[in-house]
């Protein structure tokens, strides 16, 4: 197709669960993405996983996706939060007759199962390997002309490209950004004990070291992890060999799960924060870490941009229904007014939230073991963060509560 609803720049994790919402509400789409599928979708563990939150797996169901998931992720049923092996914890546990509070997922497994569907989707066009090299927007539309050397309009144009968007930047959007001056070490191994689904955030100075529980494989239990360090030392963790990896690891783990194996290969990623001052400009909107980066300290990374998804589907589709185009003024002013305050206000969280367990010393720390012990004997507010962790506080779009818009 040359013309769409929507022109998607990006078909990563949210581009293409936004382009397979729209195929399922009569939406049309044109998803633009210079990645290869044979190195996207490469078989093997590359050390990526995410925390894909009960809303948002709701949505995942509601379009189809799910299925293509099932019996893939580890449920994450209890939550355990600590101030380095000190005593004094906070657990955050459902009631028995309640959702787990996420699943964990190989990222490969969520780009397979999303690319799948992008691809069957009867209302979508997608084209990999391909990138827009020349975009033009007015109160007409817009038009795009692709490296392959076709042109493309559409009614509106949605940025999905990551971090580094180069849509957001040619629009002239501010960004608030900072940097942590730490770096996330990801990958994963085997333990000699089961993980029983708990996650584990265990807070050093350097940062969190987090253990999310993945499925058990033909070797036995595994883990994946999100090890904070100080940016200057992450070229030296990587260096190190699986032994000596492994050694470190389990130090910080006090050897809770037993003794470790099996290291996976493992990467590197500098850590900051950035947030737009407006997630939308004329026939245009930004989704997923194009609009927000945050701190993995929440594992609600993936989950925010998936509540951005949900969110722009419904207003689209209702704006379909009134008879108004998926560029119109007004449809993304109500999109800008509802993910705006919900992005800022988990964005200021999580970066104090970092703040706050990275302030060294022994004051500090019984401080903060004081707050971890004194939550965990309020229900209210532990309520209240299993609400957050779900990802179901606030004003829920209809697909984040796994019903069609």
């Amino acid at each position: 197709m040359d013309h769409a609803d929507v022109l998607i720049l990006g078909g990563g994790l949210v581009g293409s669960a936004l382009a397979v919402a729209l195929d399922r509400h009569g939406l049309s789409a044109i998803v633009v993405d210079p990645a290869d599928p044979a190195v996207m979708l490469a078989a093997g563990f590359d050390g990526r996983a995410s925390a894909v939150a009960s809303a948002s797996h709701r949505m995942l169901d509601a379009i189809g996706v799910g299925e293509a998931l099932r019996g893939k992720g580890c449920p994450i049923r209890h939550i355990r939060v600590s101030d380095g092996l000190a005593p004094g914890k906070l657990d955050f546990v459902p009631a028995a007759d309640d959702a787990a509070l996420g699943t964990m997922y190989e990222n490969r497994l969520l780009r397979r199962a999303l690319y799948e569907a992008v691809s069957a989707a009867r209302l979508v066009d997608l084209r990999m390997n391909t990138r827009a090299t020349a975009v033009a927007r007015d109160q007409d539309g817009v038009r795009a002309t692709l490296s392959d050397g076709r042109s493309v309009t559409a009614d509106l144009l949605v940025a999905a490209e990551g971090r580094q968007s180069p849509t957001r930047e040619a629009a002239g959007i501010a960004v608030a950004r900072w940097q942590y001056h730490h770096a996330a070490i990801v990958g994963a191994f085997h333990h000699e004990r089961s993980h029983e689904n708990v996650a584990y955030e265990i807070f050093y100075p350097a940062g969190p070291f987090a253990l999310l529980p993945l499925p058990d494989d033909e070797i036995g239990h595994r883990s994946a992890i999100v090890w904070t360090v100080a940016a200057d030392q992450a070229a030296g963790m990587l260096k190190l060999g699986d032994r000596g990896f492994l050694a470190e690891a389990e130090r910080r783990m006090g050897g809770f799960l037993g003794a470790l194996s099996y290291a996976s290969p493992r990467a590197s990623y500098t850590l900051g924060f950035h947030h737009a001052a407006r997630v939308t400009d004329t026939r245009l909107v930004l989704v997923g870490d194009a609009a927000h980066g945050i701190h993995p300290i929440a594992g609600q990374g993936v989950n925010l941009g998936y509540r951005d998804v949900a969110a722009l589907v419904e207003v689209l589709v209702e704006g379909r229904r009134l008879g108004l185009d998926a560029g119109d003024a007004q449809l993304l002013r109500r999109y800008e007014a509802w993910r705006g305050l919900d992005t800022f206000m988990v964005a200021a969280a999580t970066d104090t939230l970092t703040r706050l367990f990275g302030i060294p010393g022994k004051a500090a720390s019984a401080v903060r073991r004081f707050g971890i012990s004194a939550v965990d004997r309020i229900p209210p507010l532990k309520d209240r963060f299993m609400s957050e962790a779900r990802g179901e506080s606030g004003d829920l779009p209809k697909l984040l509560m796994g019903a069609t818009v």
